[in-house]
Formats: C-alpha cells, structure tokens, sequence
C-alpha cells in the first residue's frame, strides 16, 4: 500500500546512474513560480505561472548572514533549474524570487527551503515547494478570503532584467476543476493500486479512458500517440519516458484525490511538458523520479487510503 516496487525503483536508479554517468558532484536545484491571483497562499486553478522571472538561491555565509550564491530566470512555464558544482552541502539555503513578478504586478512572496529528493552518483537533486508572487488586490470573485503573507526574509535583489519572449507553443488543455469535496485526508498512491479492480470509484475526475493528448496536450499526444488511454499510460516501464508518463499519470490522479498531495494537477501538466519540451533524459529522469517520490507517499510517508470500492 502505497509503496513503489523495488525493481521499479532500480530500474530508475540504474538508469539515472548511466545518465549521469561521467558528472561530478553536481547539486541541482528546481521549481517553480505562480502568481498568486487570490493572495491566499495556496495554488489554485486562479494562478498561473510566471515567465522571465528571476529567482535566487541564498545560503548561510560564514558570519551566518544569507549570501546569494545563484540565481535563473523562470521559463515560459514558470519552472528554473540550478546547477552547482561541487555537490556543496544546501540544506540551510533558501529560493525565492528576486523581484516582481511579470505579468502580476506582483511582489515576491515569502522564501522557501530546499528539499533534498536524490542523492548518487556525487550528484543532489533538491526540489523548492512552489514560490509565489501576489498582487497588490485579489483578484475578484475569489472562492475564499485572504490572509497577506509575511514579508520575505531574504535579502532584496536588483528587479530581473528584460528576457526574450519565449517561441509560441500549442496551448494546454483545459482541466476539469476539481471535485467540490475532494479527498480531505493525506493520500498518496502508486499506480499500482489505481489499476486495481477493485478501485474504479476513485476514478472520479479524469476516466481510464481518457486520451493522454486530452489531458496532457498536443506536445505529449507528439510523443506518445494520440490513441494511448490513461489507463494505458500507466503499464509502461523499461523507458524514461515511459515512466515520465506513468508516474505523470498517477501524480495527476493523486493530485485531484487528495487536497495534500504535493503537485497540483496544473503543476503536473506542466511539469510532463517542460520536460518533453527541453529534449534531455537527465530532466526526464529527474521529473520522473519526483513524481514517483510523491507517489510513494513522500515527504511525510503518506500512504494510500484506498479501500475496494462497493
């Protein structure tokens, strides 16, 4: 119960390990910003992400001060990758935007701690929760009030610098919204348990026979094929990125099941594209392997809720 299988976790590991192969204490650090339309903390079908915004990392100095050790602007997803050479120890450090965000007329929420996912090879994979930036109003109509959030504790950085726009690309599908009484308590499954028999009901937003183009848009419907199912998504493995989909599949799955999972169903999406979109393994594996950690239950060793439905 919401556990990966050993040979599903070698056979990533193995194929990571021959991915890096040669690469030599690297740290890599990635995710994403939104814009916090509602200004209520929480990512939501109101928010978006923000393209050609700067974000930083700062760590401890030796006088305990934060020293900014980094920084990338987002792409036109929202998403940024770090590399650090060295494999330096980044547990104490801190991401957050480095100025106003595009588009939102926005200022920089608060700051986030970097979470290790992987490590092997001399080689760290953090990921960040989502960073956001708020407008100065909410936008109208919102689903619930608001609290302001803290001012960012990190130190104040020059406002981003102008960025290309990024080439047109096919837009993403529109998402069903989410159930009005999702699942409340913490529940994290593997795609095992969703292709049980006995777990149909639990199908309850996105059906087994949905197409992975209708979902996950034109780019992946390129890759995989326009006639493979969800349900025929999540029986690949052997292949990178095979088991980008599957794992894609299931976070997305677990995302409309319950409210705590750590992706939401926007993120996943957008998160499978980018990593199609940029063309190398190493991110496929990488964004494989973070969706497979959060369908196992990780952090926290959430485990799978489901009982045989009736």
């Amino acid at each position: 119960m919401g556990v990966v299988t050993i040979m599903d976790l070698v056979t990533t590991i193995v194929i990571l390990g021959a991915v890096i192969g040669g690469a030599n204490g690297d740290a890599i650090v990635s995710g994403s910003v939104f814009c916090d339309r509602c200004k209520d903390g929480q990512l939501s079908l109101f928010d978006f992400p923000l393209t050609g915004i700067k974000v930083s990392i700062a760590c401890p100095g030796q006088d305990g001060q934060l020293v900014v050790i980094g920084e990338e602007t987002t792409n036109w997803i929202g998403n940024y990758i770090m590399r650090f050479n060295g494999a330096p120890d980044m547990s104490g450090c801190r991401a957050q935007v480095s100025g106003d965000g595009q588009g939102c007329r926005a200022v920089a929420g608060p700051a986030q701690s970097l979470n290790l996912v992987f490590q092997m090879f001399n080689t760290e994979i953090y990921t960040v929760d989502h960073l956001i930036s708020q407008p100065a109003q909410p936008m109208p109509n919102c689903p619930q009030s608001y609290s302001p959030l803290p001012k960012p504790v990190t130190p104040t950085l020059p406002p981003p610098t102008p960025v290309p726009q990024p080439p047109e690309l096919p837009p993403l599908p529109q998402l069903p919204p989410m159930p009005p009484v999702p699942f409340l308590e913490a529940s994290a499954c593997p795609y095992q348990m969703w292709l049980m028999p006995g777990h149909e009901c639990y199908w309850r937003v996105l059906t087994p026979d949905l197409k992975v183009a209708l979902v996950f848009g034109p780019i992946a419907g390129q890759k995989y094929g326009n006639d493979i199912t969800l349900r025929g998504s999540m029986l690949g493995r052997g292949d990178p990125y095979k088991t980008l989909l599957r794992e894609s599949t299931t976070a997305l799955l677990n995302s409309y099941n319950s409210i705590q999972f750590p992706y939401h169903p926007l993120d996943v999406v957008q998160r499978l594209n980018a990593a199609l979109i940029g063309g190398s393994t190493r991110q496929v594996l990488m964004t494989a392997l973070r969706f497979l950690w959060a369908n196992s239950g990780n952090p926290g060793n959430v485990t799978c809720k489901f009982t045989t439905c009736k």
